[in-house]
């Protein structure tokens, strides 16, 4: 079957969607045994022992047929495949989307460059694990013949924000179980002030740098850089003994005699992409040792295996998506708020805000047209139960619905608890979020209208045993393919971001002293 990229309302199921806006009450469908019979059914499984449950969203069977109608007409499972075997999706910057390829085989060998692009993941993959092997065990040591004790990621954007948040949630976890090898530290802020307490906090002297630059010009990346070599220096220090880099083969880094070792990505893998690559390779590999990045790469590669199915109640991710884009384009919501009750994904949402905003935050389709219908949400979230002291307030009665994923865990990372009015902690923190579900959806009625509470707000829970490196695989694998499939729908481009160009030009203009006169009056406001 050929595939058609068509704009998201010149679809029939479009129409259909747009005639069952408040098909669903939650007030009264998550009530008595009726609710509970639902909570059963609306579930799908995923990889890892992890379920999806959208049984507080506002679909019944109705809608679940339009969505698969949708999902059908919009050929989501063919434009899967052509991702996953090599076509050019990103047409932007008419490249290949091969991030899947860093986790496994999803389908046929992918050739680019002259080289099988699986191969050459793998082969980078091996470079990094005896690296960091070899740092583990004392042969690449510092200057002085001494072990180093911690890493430091130098990078932005996806070069940061993904692996600091799988860092944060894996960090807890190894340490229980006896896998932690090295502290990972992050700098990514131009701001002078991200370094400097960085580097106040570590051992210079034994502490490994990670720089990480595609293009090997990100100027806030090397602007750290030199920050973190002015540090070596004045502390005595040959930063070419301390430093690796992770970039492009053709990058004016890649064969430099300034780093360790250079360990490679490519044009294929956008950095909100890059967590399972090199990106996060190297780092969680020093920090964890290569067979928990392993673990972690398995849980991606079981949850994109599942992204393949067509039919959208065996496919998470897919339906997920799919409920999303009835939510943002019928019902009319602006947002989703992300709530994990975990510690360990304190970071997760911040990574979820570039990854969705940065890919379907467009307002023309894949081939440069406008479209007429809004495309992504914004997003935003914090760990609970902080984030119910926090902005619940206007997510329970403020005058804007705000779809709610939560996430939640039955057992701690670390295993130490309290009990405390005959439960523990991690039982007060499971019933916390499940009576926020259910808080969301019935409301209650009140005469008091500062106590009423309107109800019907939707939301949706993934469920697992415990963040494990394979958990964590998979819940980025969930996110990554429902943006993927969103821009689908959307006809969009979701593998590139030239929203945030502009700025950066911009910014070398004023430090260039070529600016317009506002340009210029701004300048001199921060005594640029």
């Amino acid at each position: 079957m050929m595939v058609e990229w068509k704009n998201f309302d010149q679809l029939k199921s479009f129409s259909k969607l747009q005639g069952l806006k408040n098909q669903l009450e939650l007030k009264t469908a998550m009530v008595g045994a009726n609710g509970a019979k639902r909570v059963a059914e609306y579930s799908v499984p995923m990889s890892n022992g992890m379920s999806y449950n959208f049984a507080s969203k506002q679909v019944d069977g109705i809608v679940l047929e339009a969505l698969q109608e949708l999902a059908d007409e919009a050929q989501l499972t063919e434009k899967y495949s052509a991702l996953f075997n090599g076509e050019v999706i990103n047409t932007g910057e008419k490249r290949l989307v091969l991030h899947q390829l860093t986790r496994g085989q999803l389908g046929s060998d992918v050739m680019a460059d002259g080289v099988n692009k699986r191969d050459f993941y793998v082969k980078q993959q091996e470079r990094i694990a005896e690296f960091a092997n070899k740092v583990h065990a004392g042969e690449i040591v510092n200057e002085k013949g001494e072990k180093f004790t911690t890493a430091v990621q130098i990078g932005i954007g996806g070069s940061d924000l993904g692996p600091r948040a799988m860092y944060l949630a894996l960090e807890n976890w190894a340490k229980v179980t006896g896998t932690f090898k090295m502290e990972a530290r992050f700098i990514s802020n131009v701001d002078p002030d991200d370094a400097a307490s960085v580097l106040a906090g570590v051992d210079v002297a034994h502490s490994i740098f990670i720089l990480v630059s595609k293009s090997g010009t990100t100027l806030e990346t090397l602007t750290n850089e030199s920050f973190v070599k002015d540090a070596l220096a004045k502390a005595g220090l040959d930063a070419s003994k301390h430093m690796i880099a992770v970039t492009s083969e053709t990058s004016p880094l890649a064969k430099s005699a300034d780093y360790l070792d250079a360990f490679f990505m490519d044009d294929y893998i956008g950095g909100r992409y890059s967590s399972t690559s090199s990106v996060g390779g190297a780092v969680l590999s020093l920090a964890f040792g290569p067979d928990v990045f392993a673990r972690f790469l398995n849980g991606a590669a079981a949850e994109d295996a599942l992204a393949k199915n067509a039919d959208i109640r065996k496919n998470p991710a897919m339906l997920d998506a799919l409920i999303g884009v009835y939510e943002r384009n019928v019902l009319g919501y602006e947002s989703t708020a992300v709530l994990p009750y975990s510690q360990g994904l304190s970071r997760f949402p911040a990574h979820l805000q570039q990854l969705d905003m940065e890919s379907n935050g467009k307002s023309v389709n894949r081939f440069g047209e406008p479209v007429d219908y809004v495309t992504g949400p914004v997003i935003f979230g914090e760990p609970g139960t902080n984030g119910q002291h926090s902005f619940y307030q206007l997510l329970h009665q403020g005058t804007n619905i705000i779809p709610l994923q939560f996430v939640g865990f039955k057992k701690s990372q670390m295993a130490t608890d309290v009990v405390i009015e005959d439960s523990t902690s991690q039982q007060k923190l499971c019933a916390n979020v499940v009576a926020q579900i259910m808080a969301f959806a019935c409301g209650k009625d009140d005469d008091n209208r500062n106590k009423y509470f309107e109800g019907n707000r939707p939301s949706s829970i993934i469920v697992g045993e415990q963040l494990t490196p394979e958990t964590l695989g998979a819940l980025l694998a969930h996110f990554e393919n429902k943006v993927m499939f969103q821009g689908f729908v959307w006809n969009l481009n979701s593998f590139d971001q030239e929203g945030v160009q502009l700025g950066k030009v911009l910014a070398k203009k004023v430090l260039a002293g070529d600016t317009t006169d506002a340009l210029a009056a701004y300048a001199k406001l921060l005594d640029i």
